[in-house]
């Protein structure tokens, strides 16, 4: 009961026979080694390693330590026979009772205990073997003779009468003790071979699951790196953009004044020549070359040919306006002559509840609306940039267009409906 008992504790869990090469994991539990490695390749896929008896997980693939206590409980567990292994041969000659066989001889094909053993006849026909229940598979099959020769032509065990007689006769042969112990000793090379090659694989194995570790807290500590980097690069920029937004804001306004000699005739300009009113009335102004006669809109009376400079426009009072920087030059005509609808103008438009730029007639759709009522046209005429803000809290960029300005530069306002206005300066 005792065996019976350890023999169960000697399980793995995973095969559920005796174990092979015992090793354990950290939380102590032991399986088979070739067990626990199959376990351990099927979790791979997911990351994710845990003992396959008590769940505990681990961050990597776990290292197995071979458990040599085990593995020679095992062994000598193995090597004293149970009480059924003892049963299985007993001797031929006992009969009142059972007596376990020591011996068995092939030629009388019987099997002996050490008392009838001491008195067995001795001479050379009478071969003696572990004891064995199945005699017949130690004779040959076609003479019933007992197999002492070993073909090494034919690789295959042979009785006397096949050597001298049979299909094996002139071949080379050895005593098969001797082939017995040849192949064991080329099985022994083999398997100290083999069990040199695994001791190296693991090793190898260990080192490659050590050097995986590495990279991983290697790669670990570069994804920390990187982010801190690219979270202060954000951090910078961020208050690199806000510290160029208070530049603009705290640079002086332009004083815009509207030039009535441009003005077209539905439009109407304030005294102060800041405010652009849409009338339905024809203001009956005299055409000049200078004039947009059929179209509403209206250049300023300075012009921009160097420096920096920026004006707001309230846009509050209308849903249909532009806004913009214009050449002199640019066409009057009334199919020409829209901000943005040549080569000669850039705007800044609002058509409803559309917001979006043009320049030569190509539109840019702007990814959200204007949040505020007041917008800003910001100029640096040397780097040849033209830019819109809106002037929310804090100040919101737009677009900027980019070129190399050719001419002096207007400002430009068009209106249809509703009235606009031109805020700082005098």
């Amino acid at each position: 009961m005792a065996s019976t008992d350890l023999r169960a504790e000697l399980e793995c869990s995973v095969c559920l026979n005796i174990y092979t090469d015992p090793v354990n994991l950290k939380c102590g539990h032991n399986f088979c080694w070739v067990c626990i490695n199959r376990v351990l390749d099927t979790q791979e896929g997911s990351g994710d390693y845990f003992c396959p008896l008590c769940r505990k997980r681990f961050r990597s693939r776990p290292v197995l330590h071979r458990n040599v206590t085990l593995r020679n409980i095992v062994e000598n567990c193995l090597s004293v026979p149970t009480d059924e292994e003892e049963s299985g041969v007993v001797c031929t000659y006992c009969v009142d009772y059972p007596v376990p066989a020591v011996r068995s001889c092939l030629h009388c094909e019987v099997s002996l205990c050490d008392k009838h053993l001491r008195v067995h006849k001795k001479s050379p026909e009478h071969i003696l073997c572990d004891p064995t229940l199945s005699m017949e598979s130690r004779k040959c099959s076609v003479h019933n003779k007992i197999l002492e020769y070993y073909c090494t032509e034919d690789g295959t065990c042979i009785c006397v009468t096949c050597r001298l007689d049979g299909e094996h006769r002139g071949h080379q042969v050895e005593m098969l003790d001797e082939a017995s112990e040849k192949k064991k000793e080329t099985l022994r090379y083999v398997l100290s071979y083999l069990l040199t090659k695994r001791e190296e694989t693991e090793k190898r194995v260990q080192s490659l699951q050590e050097h995986r570790r590495k990279v991983e807290e290697e790669a670990a500590g570069d994804t920390e790196r990187v982010t801190v980097l690219f979270r202060d690069l954000r951090r910078r920029l961020e208050d690199l953009e806000k510290r160029v937004l208070r530049e603009i804001s705290g640079r002086g306004a332009a004083d815009i004044l509207l030039d009535v000699n441009t003005a077209g005739n539905k439009l109407h300009i304030s005294d102060d020549r800041k405010m652009l009113s849409w009338s339905d009335r024809n203001q009956k102004r005299p055409e000049t070359p200078e004039r947009f006669t059929d179209y509403p809109q209206v250049l300023s009376s300075q012009s921009f040919s160097s420096g920096r400079h920026y004006w707001d426009v309230d846009v509050g009072g209308s849903l249909f306006w532009r806004v913009g920087m214009c050449y002199p030059s640019m066409d009057r005509n009334i199919l020409q002559a829209g901000i943005g609808k040549n080569n000669k103008s850039w705007g800044f438009l609002r058509s409803g509840s559309r917001h979006f730029v043009r320049h030569d007639s190509k539109e840019t759709p702007l990814p959200a609306n204007v949040s505020s009522k007041r917008v800003r046209i910001d100029l640096d005429y040397e780097a040849g940039r033209i830019s819109f803000y809106d002037l929310c809290d804090p100040i919101r960029h737009l677009h900027t267009f980019t070129t190399t300005f050719t001419e002096p530069l207007h400002a430009g306002l068009c209106l249809c409906k509703g009235c606009i206005k031109i805020c700082g300066g005098n």
